[in-house]
């Protein structure tokens, strides 16, 4: 194990908010130098801090010896918000978490991603919905993101594997345990061919308010994010008012106007979401519609007929926002495009936004 990843495992541990972690790895991106750093003049706490405290003397480092334990074993990995594996659109969002934690393919963090998610308690129709719909998702190379919670999560997760597809499984609960328990055996699959993901340190048990905090990486994580059947109160809907808030796509699957599970997502209609009926039309709209599980480069799905989106990047340090001004894009569109030609080698990440590399 080396010396950053347990770095970044005692950031994790400091008790200060993340907002204060973030100033201290804005200016010392090194965990390692971060942990020596002056705290006391940074973030929004800065009244409440005694002077010349250091990140590393709010550490719980009884709490340490557990999380390297973790840590210890095939496929875990630590990632913090200044490690270049993190994921890009998570770092977008309006407060990423400082460190995750995640155990399997950690190169799922840098692809295309949707999440499908929904009731706890879905109908057969509902369950059909998110399998037919999460496992076109994944025959077309992008990753299906959702919750590990019983009904439409776990059905939208097994119809991405069962398609050979990738996804990702967001937990509220640190990753030495699985909740709910019955999802062991998915869990494990998951790890095997997808990646789990969470927030919160090992050891960290079953909290009711871990949830909705858990639903803001789902959509933070993704390029949209479906609703398939959901009633008025569920949870997803916290989903879906996260995605927008981030700027990114909210997509609702209609249903019966005698189901109460179809109230969620029709009223995510009333407030302007993306009515869906087919797989395609997500696609199409994330401009995601041309990967195709062949093997060849994925191309974008462009404004323009050659391309367009590379007319909105500087060869200089270009802000998100402003290719968006610029292009009149979406920023979740502007995403999709950005990622592909990212892996085209075409537009690189940095600090300031995107650089044109040709």
């Amino acid at each position: 194990m080396d010396e950053r990843s347990v770095a970044w495992l005692s950031v994790g541990r400091a008790a200060v908010p993340d907002s204060v972690k973030q100033a201290v790895l804005s200016v010392f991106p090194d965990p390692i130098d971060a942990l020596r750093a002056d705290v006391s003049a940074m973030g929004s706490n800065r009244q409440s801090m005694a002077p010349q405290q250091t990140l590393d003397s709010f550490v719980r480092h009884d709490e340490m010896r557990r999380d390297i334990e973790w840590l210890s074993a095939p496929g875990r990995s630590v990632l913090g918000f200044s490690d270049p594996r993190f994921s890009r659109l998570l770092r977008e969002i309006p407060n990423p978490p400082t460190v995750i934690y995640c155990e399997g393919e950690l190169a799922l963090l840098g692809q295309p991603a949707i999440a499908v998610v929904g009731s706890r308690n879905p109908t057969p129709v509902g369950c059909e919905s998110a399998m037919r719909f999460a496992g076109a998702i994944g025959d077309h190379r992008v990753t299906v993101v959702s919750g590990l919670a019983l009904g439409i999560d776990s059905v939208a997760h097994r119809g991405a594997l069962d398609t050979a597809g990738s996804t990702i499984a967001v937990c509220a609960t640190g990753l030495d345990m699985v909740y709910p328990r019955c999802h062991r055996n998915l869990a494990r699959e998951i790890k095997e061919s997808g990646l789990m993901l969470s927030e919160f340190p090992p050891g960290t048990g079953v909290r009711r308010h871990h949830f909705p905090q858990r639903n803001r990486l789902i959509s933070g994580l993704s390029l949209g994010t479906l609703i398939v059947e959901a009633g008025l109160g569920s949870g997803s809907l916290i989903t879906a008012g996260f995605a927008a808030d981030q700027g990114r796509e909210v997509f609702a699957l209609p249903g019966s106007v005698n189901s109460p599970l179809s109230r969620g997502p029709h009223q995510l209609i009333r407030d302007g979401a993306c009515l869906v009926e087919t797989p395609s039309q997500i696609l199409e709209a994330l401009c995601l519609a041309k990967v195709e599980k062949t093997g060849h480069d994925p191309q974008v799905d462009k404004p323009a007929r050659d391309g367009g989106i590379l007319d909105f990047v500087d060869f200089a340090p270009t802000p998100i926002n402003e290719i968006a001004q610029r292009s009149g894009l979406t920023i979740a569109k502007i995403s999709a495009m950005l990622i592909r030609v990212e892996l085209q080698g075409l537009v690189k990440t940095c600090a300031g936004g995107y650089i044109r590399l040709r």
